[in-house]
């Protein structure tokens, strides 16, 4: 079926949205070339600057390289932050790239410690639901990651405290069952050192330097509904693209 421009969305995001979702559902796999510009304009009927946009929205987002031959499908070793998974799950409905997989380490009602308190907006040991997965691809450990979150949020959502896989994610579970939709997030980049109990997960010695990223996420009414730290697996990087103006 030949593709056609919708009036959903801006015609460079419909095409990068296409190919985006060609590349995840496996499709388009590791190196596969992509239609040039020229092909891709004329059979979406839109400019070649059009089309060329929508393939720099695939570079930036880290689904393609370009190069004088082309542009190929190439994942590499890309991250995929919490934040990336929030905007996968909506684009895709799946917070996963091709190869990524999960294990949930632990789920379960706790006390709040100090930090997750004071970021969450609670106090000191009020009840607070803490989750962590490890996330995994063909070449190790991507990250581990722990979201902690309200207490109050399990009446609502009991499938939270539970050890197994969200289907949504939490972000998806929480907006169903209350309505709260995430609609900012503020990322945090930084430099620890990995606590022993996180050691074993992430195949390295306890105390060694590993990037972390901090996430907190707003919903439309400005409550903080999850609080997220990342210990990245050795050898992985952050990266980031974006147009200057």
């Amino acid at each position: 079926m030949t593709p056609r421009v919708q009036r959903a969305a801006p015609p460079f995001m419909q095409i990068a949205d296409h190919f985006r979702q060609q590349i995840i559902d496996g499709v388009l796999t590791q190196d596969t070339k992509l239609p040039s510009v020229a092909d891709i304009a004329e059979e979406w009927g839109v400019a070649t600057a059009t089309a060329a946009k929508g393939l720099k929205q695939l570079q930036a987002e880290g689904y393609v390289r370009a190069s004088t031959q082309g542009t190929f499908v190439d994942l590499g070793r890309k991250l995929t932050s919490g934040s990336d998974r929030l905007q996968l799950q909506r684009a895709t409905g799946s917070g996963f790239r091709p190869g990524e997989r999960v294990e949930i380490v632990a789920a379960s009602l706790m006390p709040a410690p100090a930090e997750v308190a004071e970021a969450l907006g609670l106090e000191e040991g009020a009840s607070v639901i803490r989750r962590q997965r490890r996330y995994l691809d063909d070449e190790g450990v991507i990250t581990l990651s722990t979201s902690w979150l309200s207490g109050g949020l399990a009446e609502q959502a009991p499938e939270l405290a539970v050890a197994e896989t969200l289907p949504k994610m939490t972000f998806g579970l929480i907006e169903d069952r209350t309505g709260r939709r995430t609609v900012r997030r503020r990322d945090v980049v930084g430099l620890k050192p990995v606590p022993e109990d996180a050691a074993e997960l992430l195949g390295v010695e306890a105390g060694s330097p590993a990037l972390t990223m901090t996430n907190y996420y707003w919903d439309q009414d400005g409550s903080m509904v999850e609080y997220a730290t990342d210990y990245l697996g050795a050898g992985r990087q952050l990266t980031a693209e974006y147009d200057i103006t």
